[in-house]
């Protein structure tokens, strides 16, 4: 188990958000572009496949993954309102929020988005053996100031709402939306971050990669409501500018794609020989639809004791067996694990057998065996029909 994820159910949710007109890639449908033979929303889902309920908002279509489909109202209403319409279908305690468009975003970064949440204000468990060699875990506290606030009824002594001058307002006033410093459900102040976003190489806010308190975000957003009417084609930045958030370092994981430059890129990074097999592999499991972490060192190996020590087309075939095996054997990784260790001192005993120095009968090629005991004046092992001439 990964450190950062907890037993138990997860308790987090993820939102992906997966409209727009991607105009810069000409009105092309940007989640369904492929990058490593998977689309890019296929991608993304895979990197949040941990939370308990992934919410896609965008029309519905075909997905890796089972997720429950949310659509803005008005469509096309901005990433505010596709955010408020993901977290009508949300019950956790926290949320992922994501672009679709994150050829690089890992599980890993997932997880350690939420564990900021999960710490304490100190930022303690930001970073840790979960996190990737290229991730650069630097966390900087704290936002701008709140932005300023409309008038905010208060209530009077028997609880009626009264206004700033101490009158109280017509009968049917409504009461004031939550503030900035409002507590939050279980009546706590909110002294932990609302949440934790990436930033990108040059320092820029990701908003839509990171993870956020669902009970800050329902509060912000019923705020801006409150003030504008609404939430259709309001910026992102109305929502983050009045939140306290943590931000981590991850220049990979943020890099999204815009533009059909980026595109390339991401197209070209993938099959460098330091991403080429893990990308494989990944893109193989999600489309046989495997969710199975194993050793892929351990098959390597195997593969090429097989590839060196029987024949060239061994390698594949053995490892095709050795997987089999284990689905046979309803096992996961320990039942691949244990598979690939027979067959590999399978093709290690049956290298041994071509070596110069190999002995016919030698106790090498030999599987170890119950000790006996001998008669008096004999070898072991030995006997009449043994002795060298005989027969």
């Amino acid at each position: 188990m990964n450190a950062y994820e907890p037993p138990g159910a997860a308790d987090y949710d993820a939102v992906v958000l997966a409209g727009g007109a991607a105009r810069r890639l000409g009105g092309a449908d940007k989640p369904g572009v492929r990058v490593g033979g998977r689309p890019l929303l296929d991608r993304v889902l895979a990197a949040c496949s941990g939370a308990a309920v992934t919410v896609v908002v965008a029309e519905p279509r075909p997905t890796a993954r089972s997720v429950t489909w949310a659509r803005e109202d008005p469509p096309g209403g901005g990433p505010l309102a596709a955010l408020a319409a993901g977290l009508r279908h949300t019950s956790a305690q926290y949320v992922v929020v994501l672009s679709a468009d994150l050829p690089f975003l890992a599980g890993t970064t997932v997880r350690r988005l939420v564990a900021g949440l999960r710490a304490d204000a100190s930022g303690e468990g930001l970073s840790g053996p979960g996190s990737r060699p290229n991730d650069s875990a630097v966390a900087v506290q704290g936002s701008g100031p709140p932005r300023p606030r409309t008038a905010a009824l208060e209530t009077g002594p028997e609880g009626a709402p009264v206004g700033p001058d101490g009158e109280s307002p017509r009968p049917d006033a409504k009461p004031s939306p939550p503030t900035r410093n409002s507590p939050d459900p279980e009546g706590a102040a909110l002294t932990r971050p609302d949440g934790v976003m990436l930033t990108d190489p040059d320092g820029r806010d990701q908003p839509l990669v990171a993870a956020y308190r669902v009970a800050s975000l329902r509060r912000e957003l019923a705020v801006l409501v409150a003030e504008y009417g609404g939430l259709d084609g309001l910026p992102l930045r109305r929502l983050t500018g009045a939140l306290d958030l943590t931000r981590i370092s991850d220049p990979v994981a943020s890099f999204d794609c815009d533009t059909w430059d980026d595109i390339a890129v991401a197209r070209a990074r993938i099959r460098e020989h330091g991403h080429v097999l893990d990308e494989w592999i990944s893109a193989v499991k999600d489309e046989l639809g495997i969710d199975l972490d194993v050793d892929t060192g351990v098959l390597l190996d195997l593969a090429r004791d097989a590839a060196h020590g029987v024949a060239r087309p061994a390698a594949p075939l053995t490892t095709f067996l050795v997987g089999y095996a284990a689905a046979q054997a309803r096992g996961g990784p320990e039942a691949v694990a244990e598979a690939a260790r027979k067959a590999a001192a399978l093709a290690l005993r049956w290298a041994d057998e071509d070596a110069p120095d190999a002995k016919p009968g030698s106790v090498s090629d030999a599987e170890p065996g119950p000790v006996t005991e001998t008669e008096p004046g004999t070898e072991a092992g030995t006997g009449p029909g043994d002795r060298p001439g005989a027969g």
